[in-house]
């Protein structure tokens, strides 16, 4: 006997950052609306729940990685994964969202229907299909593929006789203490994991193919921790805040308008931070201006003081082969190893793989264009969540649900049931992120399409995107709103 699939107003993929984030927004905003969260996995968390390789940590200050609704009141601005994790978590309980948390459910498809206003969404719970449908469906899924870590093809890695761990998949306890550990890689987790390991006793060498960025920043917030001395506990956050977004702001522009400049200013820091005439020309000299790729965080110099203590060594040359003992390199070096970390990146893939369909026409993404960064050309009632590449994500993700909520707001006033991007076809058309780390440029054929200009063109700058997403007009010509078919005809703007 067929059964009625249950319904929600509003549908959220992911219980990580961002779906907490818009749970929020949404029952503070609708406290009558219904809504579920739909997670994959079988915890919240998400990124900080599936990350648990040692020294795991913010690479953003919390006091922009932080919810706009929720001070953070850690000590550290610079905190570490089980923090942040306690922070997500503590906000979803504080606010009754775990409550909506439906776990082990994936989304596979989502069809809309235009003639009944509403998503029908196929979701597997451990092997069964389950059916529901909403009215709106809001992707905070992220953009990288929780399944599986990337890993190059290096030859030779079946004669290697110990352990090679991808981060993303670390097992449990690892004992480094007293061993060789070489991590492959030169990002963010390679700059986190060589000082933690060798807190734990390891001699760490990261071999990088190419330099990246390495900048040391106070672990604490000087400013926050003295404000909280003398103003409440928002206005503290507020403040620090707001001061974090400025000099993040000012810091990448500098590096977009004078890259020479900022180079030359990155390299003096490191000059101080390095033991006299280390060779950074060959270890930190990279081939991309500053904030081409993020910028990797050293907490208070953790990274530097390594290499100072000769604890840490840098290779900067690539792989021939792996070997019985450790890494053959193309210079002829080899690199002895009790355990080899391959800290080389991730698999990008959008919106959880969820298959999109409207109207019974399956969306191929390439052939879509992303408006305001936050929805899609001619998919109705959908939104996502993807973050700054130079900055906080949670900046990005609280302004995303702000505007949602205005969205929909506009909707309830006008009777609207549907609000449809529709894309302008003298808009030309650019790679959806203009950014070069290689996850991002091994997937740019699978992702949107960014447009030319407003609203389609993608800002990295949330002080330009702040009036535009929390005040600005939520109609436009760009946007198609319809009332219910039976009411009358679509109309483009109100």
């Amino acid at each position: 006997m067929a059964t009625t699939p249950e319904h929600v107003d509003v549908l959220i993929v992911g219980a990580g950052l961002s779906g907490v984030d818009a749970a929020y927004h949404v029952q503070h905003a609708f406290p009558w609306r219904s809504y579920a969260i739909l997670e994959m996995r079988g915890a919240s968390g998400g990124t900080w729940d599936l990350f648990r390789y040692p020294g795991i940590r913010s690479d953003s200050d919390m006091f922009t990685l932080g919810y706009r609704f929720k001070p953070w009141l850690g000590d550290k601005a610079i905190a570490d994964g089980e923090s942040i994790l306690a922070y997500v978590r503590d906000t979803a309980a504080e606010n009754g969202i775990d409550k909506h948390i439906r776990y082990r459910h994936r989304v596979v498809r989502a069809e809309w229907s235009s003639e009944d206003a509403r998503w029908t969404v196929t979701v597997d719970h451990d092997g069964e299909t389950v059916i529901m449908t909403a009215n709106f469906l809001f992707s905070c899924s992220g953009y990288y593929r929780y399944d599986e870590g990337y890993t190059p093809e290096f030859a030779g890695t079946e004669r290697f006789s110990g352990p090679i761990i991808h981060p993303q998949h670390w097992p449990g306890q690892v004992d480094v203490a007293g061993k060789r550990v070489v991590i492959i890689g030169s990002g963010a987790t390679a700059v986190t994991l060589g000082p933690a390991l060798v807190e734990q006793g390891a001699h760490v060498t990261m071999l990088q193919r190419s330099p990246s960025y390495i900048i040391s920043m106070p672990a604490e917030d000087g400013l926050a921790n003295r404000a909280r001395r003398f103003l409440p506990a928002r206005a503290a956050y507020a403040l620090a805040r707001g001061k974090n977004v400025a000099l993040s702001t000012l810091m990448y522009q500098l590096s977009q308008r004078y890259p020479k400049r900022m180079r030359a200013w990155i390299r003096g820091w490191q000059e101080r931070w390095l033991p006299k005439g280390y060779d950074l020309d060959t270890h930190f000299n990279p081939s991309y201006k500053p904030w081409d790729q993020r910028l990797c965080l050293s907490p208070n110099g953790d990274f530097f003081r390594a290499i100072r203590k000769g604890d840490l060594d840098l290779v900067t040359d690539r792989i021939d082969t792996f070997t019985e003992t450790g890494l053959r390199l193309e210079s002829g070096r080899d690199l002895d190893a009790d355990i080899i970390i391959t800290a080389t990146g991730l698999n990008l893939i959008p919106f959880g793989g969820v298959e999109l369909v409207v109207d019974g026409r399956k969306i191929n993404l390439p052939d879509t264009m992303a408006y305001k960064a936050m929805m899609l050309s001619e998919v109705p009632n959908f939104a996502y969540i993807i973050g700054y590449t130079n900055a906080s994500w949670t900046l990005k993700a609280d302004l995303v649900c702000e505007y949602v909520i205005r969205l929909l707001r506009h909707m309830d006033a006008h009777g609207y049931v549907s609000a449809t991007p529709v894309r302008d076809p003298s808009v030309g058309t650019a790679p959806f992120l203009n950014f070069e780390p290689g996850y991002v440029l091994r997937s740019l054929d699978i992702l949107p399409k960014q447009g030319d200009r407003a609203p389609w063109k993608l800002h990295m700058n949330y002080l330009r995107d702040l009036p535009k997403l929390r005040y600005g007009k939520v109609a436009d010509p760009a946007m198609r709103f319809e009332r219910a078919r039976s009411s009358q005809d679509s109309v483009k703007t109100a």
